[in-house]
């Protein structure tokens, strides 16, 4: 089979680094190209281009990189029409993959489409599935409760599991390994700091977010701080933290990034996959976000949810707290993560929820990346 995906930013490259294995595993013969980071890389994928390219998020982020955007567009739409793929997969990022994936079904329409990830419809916008439909033909959710809203806007579509709960975990020995390496004392509390893996996030939620630190360090005067980061953005975080009189551990890499996460007590994190991440570990967390002003009042006019941390929705409880917009502030970040250090009740609901999530995203089956290349090859076969 011949595969071209599309990915956009680190969480769709995770993703499709394990649907690319997946499918590999089904079609030893599997022929992929398109655009991804350093997992799908692994996979042996030669980017079209750099994927950071497209690391953007909200309206405000994007205009000035329309016009650059515009020709990547057309040039990606070329590459597939010119590979003819028996499929086309967009992972997330709809913004790039979807405009691609138009231009590819009006000048090749044989070409099968998938899209990896399904819109959130039920927390805003819920057209965006029908519109969707004009040029997908299968979706792959991530989600238990998308399949049928999916369906009913004319798309075919698998709930396949959620990549989390396949990753691999650090050992308590390593966790023990990770805070010997750094000088953190095994009973220090070792809060992880996770402002995002866009320059934009990194450049609105690091200053808050350090702020809120500060604050609850000055309450837990022991605590200690660390920052795992991307690539993408590790320059402008140890630029961030130089400026902090005491300064986190900042780590780079999967194996240091698994190994804090198994260490830490607790996490101020922007709200995205990464809330499930810190579910896989047991973390409890607080969540903050913002965009800028323009992004932030049209989302706000348009969300139907009331939270839009997954493990809140997934566990279909509300204890994980969450500061969003104007209310993304440091001092009640600050009280919120102290309450999580100080109420055993408020951690044991926290934990409660994020097990109930692990197991509701697939935990203990097959593997979602296998369940992911199942469900395209499914897709691909239906069309023949």
């Amino acid at each position: 089979m011949r595969a071209f995906l599309i990915a956009g930013e680190p969480s769709g490259d995770r993703l499709g680094a394990a649907l690319i294995a997946g499918l590999r595993e089904l079609d030893p013969a599997l022929e992929v190209r398109g655009i991804g980071g350093e997992g799908m890389a692994a996979q042996g994928l030669e980017s079209l281009f750099p994927m950071s390219e497209l690391s953007l998020m909200g309206i405000w982020e994007i205009l000035p990189k329309y016009r650059a955007l515009k020709r990547r567009i057309a040039q990606t739409a070329q590459a597939v029409i010119d590979a003819a793929p028996d499929v086309l997969v967009t992972i997330d990022s709809p913004d790039f993959g979807l405009r691609v994936a138009r231009i590819v079904r009006a000048a090749a329409p044989q070409i099968r489409t998938v899209h990896y990830v399904a819109p959130s419809v039920w927390a805003w916008r819920s057209g965006r599935a029908a519109k969707m439909a004009q040029v997908i033909d299968h979706v792959l959710a991530i989600l238990p409760f998308e399949p049928p809203l999916m369906q009913a806007a004319g798309m075919s579509c698998d709930f396949v599991g959620h990549p989390v709960v396949a990753e691999p975990l650090a050992s308590p020995a390593e966790a023990a390994a990770f805070r010997a390496r750094h000088g953190i004392a095994g009973d220090a509390p070792l809060v992880l700091c996770l402002p995002g893996s866009r320059r934009g996030e990194v450049e609105r939620l690091g200053p808050r977010f350090d702020e809120a630190l500060m604050r609850l360090r000055d309450r837990v005067p022991e605590m200690r701080v660390v920052l795992p980061t991307v690539p993408g953005v590790a320059d402008m975080v140890r630029g961030m933290v130089r400026r902090w009189p005491t300064a986190p551990v900042v780590v780079q890499g999967e194996a240091d990034k698994r190994a804090a996460f198994a260490a830490a007590d607790l996490a101020l994190a922007a709200s995205g996959t990464v809330s499930l991440e810190l579910a896989a570990n047991g973390v409890p967390m607080v969540i903050g976000y913002d965009m800028a002003p323009v992004s932030r009042a049209l989302i706000g006019m348009l969300l139907k949810t009331d939270t839009v941390t997954l493990v809140n929705l997934v566990s279909e409880t509300r204890v994980v707290p969450e500061f969003l917009g104007r209310r993304c502030q440091p001092g009640p970040m600050a009280n919120a993560l102290l309450r999580l250090l100080d109420d055993a009740d408020a951690r044991a609901e926290q934990m409660a929820a994020m097990d109930l999530t692990m197991q509701r995203l697939g935990r203990g089956g097959e593997p979602p990346g296998l369940r992911a290349a199942r469900s395209v090859m499914g897709a691909v076969t239906a069309r023949r």
